[in-house]
């Protein structure tokens, strides 16, 4: 019988990590890689003896540690699960069976966003397909941005049951991960030397953010998911301009770094 172990990250996600971790049970080796958790974070893991603990910098770029993760695994699969995530028991029987096939040497699996308590079925928010279960080995992240792929050396195959997403528990979650992603993006554009002309301005701070906002909520029909659906259109499009606008501001710092 093949091993399978969990990889996760944290960076203080007291009030979710507990259940992800129950979700993980089945596994053969669990790892977390806590990232300078101020609140219980470390103090939960803990109380979880067959789950390996281990602590870093927390690097903006998250990949990184994610990397880190799948490195102290030994187990012959990976699946690599957020802190604010869970595998159903469905899902872990299917895990089980696939991981015994050699057809594959990755999975894509669909996810249930749950946005604020509500399950965003349109939008573009389902299935959300994910690929997070890899034979060691056969994948990994190319650490140059938060929001990359998999790198997959084979074939993929595609799992049927879902695994679910609780990202925001609350508004004041959704606002500190937003302002979280959004300043990520503008160092990356930074460090990009992407041109703060005209042309992009309009391209990332309106003609983007609209149609954004039109594919998902109108054309996707996010409208069906009442005022959860409207944030999360919204909130995408409006990520978009704040990204935009912290890059101007750092770019406006980095020319005249006495202003």
């Amino acid at each position: 019988m093949p091993t399978i172990g969990i990889s996760l990250i944290a960076h203080n996600e007291e009030k979710q990590i507990a259940n992800a971790l129950k979700s993980a049970d089945f596994a053969d080796d669990t790892v977390v890689v806590n990232c300078e958790s101020s609140d219980r974070t470390e103090e939960i893991v803990k109380t979880f003896p067959r789950v390996r603990l281990f602590n870093r910098p927390n690097n903006k770029n998250l990949n990184i540690n994610k990397s880190f993760g799948f490195e102290q695994l030994t187990t012959d699969w990976i699946f690599y699960l957020d802190p604010d995530e869970i595998i159903t028991p469905e899902l872990a029987v299917e895990i089980k069976e696939a991981i015994c096939t050699e057809r594959y040497v990755a999975y894509k699996l669909p996810r249930k966003n749950i946005f604020f308590g509500r399950w965003l079925a349109h939008g573009s928010q389902y299935p959300d397909t994910q690929l997070r279960l890899f034979k060691k080995g056969s994948a990994g992240f190319a650490n140059r941005h938060v929001h990359e792929m998999l790198e997959v050396k084979g074939e993929t195959g595609l799992l049927r049951e879902c695994f679910e997403h609780h990202p925001y528990p609350s508004l004041d979650d959704y606002i500190r991960k937003m302002n979280f992603y959004t300043g990520f993006q503008a160092d990356f554009w930074l460090n990009s030397n992407l041109n703060p002309n005209i042309i992009n301005s309009l391209r990332y701070m309106f003609f983007r953010p609209y149609f954004r906002f039109l594919r998902r909520y109108i054309l996707k029909q996010g409208f069906r998911d009442g005022w959860q659906g409207f944030v999360a259109a919204a909130g995408d499009a409006f990520q978009q301009i704040i990204s935009f606008a912290k890059y101007l501001e750092r770019k406006s710092h980095e020319n005249n770094p006495n202003s």
